[in-house]
């Protein structure tokens, strides 16, 4: 879950445009990451692309924090 955390935290700081440091696993997208819609549609599928992954949008849309989408992708692999 380690290295799944770390892939999610580069990704998720190259498409917010935020430092890595500022990223926890309690961190939520809107409130803590400043994401809106659009970044969590490109953050998805950026994820989808780098990891292999199909996420549905119904469960995409499920993720509050960084640990919902760990805890998911987790699943996945």
């Amino acid at each position: 879950m380690d290295d799944l955390f770390e892939k999610m935290k580069s990704l998720i700081a190259d498409k917010l445009e935020i430092e890595e440091d500022k990223i926890s696993l309690e961190s939520s997208f809107r409130k803590d990451l400043g994401a809106d819609s659009l970044d969590t549609y490109e953050l998805v599928y950026a994820i989808e692309e780098e990891l292999g992954v199909t996420i549905p949008d119904e469960k995409a849309n499920e993720f509050e924090t960084v640990k919902d989408a760990v805890d998911y992708l987790s699943t996945q692999l």
